[in-house]
């Protein structure tokens, strides 16, 4: 803040003018301020803005130095202040204290509202037979509701959102209008008399009911056993009672989803701590205003209280508590403690979101539609995250935080990061701020890069940006490569990996060279390789490989990757040699002639591309324990096989042998000892849980002893070590890696703001584009 004292006139009345910038609009800045300036006894103007919200505070300067003290101490719940610049003006005599309408001119450098779960007094309210907003479900106020998937237009006001058809009422509009009320300029104000309503619809498309009778059958038909698409804040939900097989199985064959573990909504915190372990911090983030799916760990009670199908093969389980009214109203009317909630999109395209073509969109899929008419404007996904000291917190960053944006360390303005192919985000720089879209998935179909294309350019034109610049990721067959050359501004290429390393850098506020280990599923290397267990030096100017895992052949490709074995078979020749292919022989039984022509691919490098990564270890490891051989969505393998073994299990296991060897001037483990080793547990009956961990332990061995032997070599190079890729999502790996570093001296950053995975990757361009550009 600078400083209100320098050398102005002291009088009976003096004047400051005050911009706060930060996340200030939609959240009750403006009634917050009045009320701060009604209670100093102040005059003046309060306004949002397109930089952010403007205050004239008139008064003596002792009164008025009092309450600028107290905009950052006393600040809604929902509000983040970036910065507060003061300037004192000449007095203009005002009379009494004002919100003025807004002004919508000039760049925009506001923080766009996140949409937020429903507040307890909003809640209180609907459960009050005597309250006016009864049973409605779409209350809300200034500390909650709906803000991004709504916003047509900045600054933040009624009439630039999906609201402005909804003519207030009376009541709602003397609300609106009383600088004492919770709701005032709440813009998505409403009631049963003025504003959206919901109506259920059956698959044929017959209206069944209207408003809370449409709530109450919504809520008997989920209670038997039916499976409803429900529309929420930013998209449609299937949902169906979790505790009944029936019903789970019937929505994983209607949805093409046979084992991916389901999202589940509790009742309340109560009800999730029946079947999941919940920390205090833990539950701190399930009932916080984001209300993201949080990852726990299941308990005894799990499969009691829940189907068995709904999360099978895993140790945890994603839960989430009801975020919208018409949610708690689903259960205030069911008899039921879980529904699954999973997003009706299928799998690959964008979320559904439109009420126009959705019996079309959910044929087959859903028994009954429970819609509103209030408009989303900007479909956005749950948020997922995992709560623990020492493993990455977000594993998809969507509703609740973004389009949040964070202080960049440097000027990154007119920077627009594309992201990767698969889980993407992508990012855009306005000056010091980097933006990070919502989670948009898998480019890889039509329609995903349309929605892609008309969210990035929603964004553009909120924020008002310039692009000057274009990073992307140098794989030549990803839909942002072409993508790219639309802009008609430079393109600079990003190195997979190397966009990770600095991801975490970024996320931690980390500006010199230090080293990065990198373990991913694929990515794109310089060498005509496929890259993703890397050991890097360097920043966002730049960055040296110095290890790397030896690489075997994946064939088939993209086949290889979905179906384990295949890699398994080929990681065992190739490392083995005949011995290897007995094994494989052995091990796969079934699969004994595919053996023989993947040999042969091998053998004549017939569509057998190298690939050293570490997604596609523990997949070969994964596939020759038998946990999975056939891959039902991404990373399933690898997930499956880090939930062979207890982590918290205080065990002591020894390591499995391997090898730091010298290729072409870098450092390779080779892990061949390993798999042989792995390979004769299996068929000699190891107990299954032991192999895992020691194979877990032997990666964190391998990691630790490349590092450790770096630093002998080069002395000179960093302490400092972030940890990043997609395979950093396994918890107990990353742990178990920082505590191995830190005993070696190391100092350790793990991903906390924004996911180590895909999801995190544009993060990593823009700060490197935006160096390359300052160069």
């Amino acid at each position: 803040m600078d400083r209100l004292d320098s050398g102005q006139p002291r009088g009976m009345s003096e004047a400051l003018r005050i911009i706060v910038r930060g996340r200030v609009q939609g959240v009750g800045f403006r009634p917050f301020i009045y009320q701060l300036a009604t209670k100093n006894g102040l005059n003046g103007t309060v306004q949002n803005n397109m930089d952010g919200v403007r205050i004239i505070w008139e008064g003596q300067r002792s009164v008025i130095l009092q309450a600028v003290s107290g905009i950052s101490r006393m600040k809604p719940r929902l509000s983040r202040i970036d910065k507060v610049e003061t300037t004192w003006i000449p007095a203009r005599g005002f009379t009494d204290f004002s919100i003025i309408p807004s002004e919508a001119s000039g760049q925009s450098s506001l923080v766009i509202p996140v949409d937020s779960a429903t507040c307890a007094d909003c809640l209180k309210e609907m459960r009050d037979p005597s309250n006016f907003r009864y049973h409605y479900p779409f209350i809300n106020c200034t500390q909650c509701g709906p803000r991004y998937t709504i916003i047509d237009g900045l600054p933040y006001d009624r009439a630039l959102t999906s609201m402005a058809t909804f003519q207030m009422c009376d009541r709602c509009e003397a609300e609106y209008r009383d600088p004492s009320n919770r709701r005032h300029h709440a813009q998505p104000i409403a009631c049963a008399q003025c504003g959206p309503h919901v109506t259920l619809f059956d698959s044929t498309g017959d209206r069944l009911a209207s408003r809370d009778q449409a709530v109450e059958q919504a809520a008997e038909m989920l209670a038997i056993g039916k499976i409803i698409a429900v529309k929420g804040i930013g998209g449609f939900h299937l949902a169906c009672d979790a505790r009944s097989s029936e019903s789970v199985e019937r929505l994983r064959s209607r949805k093409g989803r046979p084992r991916k573990p389901l999202a589940v909504m509790c009742r309340n915190v109560a009800a999730a701590e029946r079947i999941a372990n919940v920390s205090e911090k833990e539950q701190a983030v399930l009932q916080g205003p984001e209300a993201p799916i949080v990852l726990l760990r299941k308990n005894a009670s799990c499969d009691e209280l829940l189907s068995a199908v709904v999360a099978p093969g895993v140790r945890t389980i994603g839960l989430m508590l009801p975020y919208t009214p018409l949610h708690h109203l689903l259960f205030d009317e069911g008899s039921y403690d879980y529904l699954v909630m999973t997003s009706a999109n299928p799998s690959g395209l964008p979320m559904i979101f439109e009420n126009e073509g959705i019996l079309d969109a959910l044929h087959g899929l859903a028994d009954a539609v429970l819609l509103h008419n209030r408009r989303i404007l900007h479909p956005v996904d749950d948020s997922v995250v995992q709560v623990s000291e020492q493993v990455p917190f977000f594993l998809r960053r969507s509703r609740g935080y973004v389009p949040d944006p964070v202080d960049a360390g440097h000027l990154v303005d007119g920077i627009v990061a594309l992201g990767s192919q698969m889980k993407n985000t992508f990012a855009i720089g306005r000056e010091r701020q980097a933006i990070i879209g919502p989670h948009l998935g898998d480019l890889e179909a039509e329609e995903s890069l349309e929605h892609y294309q008309k969210t990035l350019d929603h964004l553009l034109h909120w924020t008002g940006i310039k692009v000057k610049a274009v990073a992307r990721d140098m794989h030549p067959l990803y839909r942002t490569h072409d993508f790219a050359e639309t802009f008609d501004v430079p393109v600079i290429e990003v190195q997979h990996h190397h966009a990770h390393h600095v991801a975490c850098m970024a996320d931690n506020q980390l500006h010199k060279p230090c080293f990065g280990i990198v373990l991913d599923g694929t990515g794109y290397g310089p060498d005509g390789t496929i890259w993703g267990f890397e050991v890097l030096h360097g920043d966002a100017s730049g960055y040296q490989r110095l290890a790397h895992l030896r690489a075997t052949p994946l064939p088939g490709g993209d086949r290889a990757v979905r179906e384990p074995w295949r890699n398994a078979a080929a990681m065992l020749i190739n490392l083995l040699g005949e011995e290897g292919s007995h094994l494989a022989d052995v091990l796969f039984p079934e699969y004994q002639k595919e053996i023989r022509i993947i040999d042969r691919m091998i053998e004549n490098k017939l569509n057998c591309p190298m690939a050293g990564t570490c997604g596609r270890l523990f997949d070969a490891v994964s596939a020759i324990l038998a946990i999975c051989r056939v891959s039902d969505y991404d990373g399933e393998a690898a997930i499956e096989l880090s939930d062979a073994f207890d982590p918290d299990e205080q065990q002591s296991v020894s390591c499995y042998p391997f090898q730091l060897t010298e290729e072409a001037g870098l450092l390779q483990i080779d892990f061949s000892s390993m798999i042989r080793q792995i390979a004769y547990d299996q068929l000699n009956g190891t107990d299954r849980a032991q192999i895992a961990r020691r194979f877990h332990e032997t990666v964190v061995a391998a990691c630790v002893q490349t590092i450790c032997r770096l630093r002998q070599r080069q002395p000179a190079l960093s302490q400092t070590v972030v940890l990043s890729g997609g395979s950093m999502s396994n918890g107990y790996l990353s742990r178990r890696l920082v505590q191995s570093l830190e005993k070696q001296g190391f100092s350790v950053y793990i991903h906390h703001h924004f996911p180590n995975g895909d999801g995190g990757l544009s993060l990593g361009q823009l700060m490197i584009a935006a160096c390359q550009k300052r160069d």
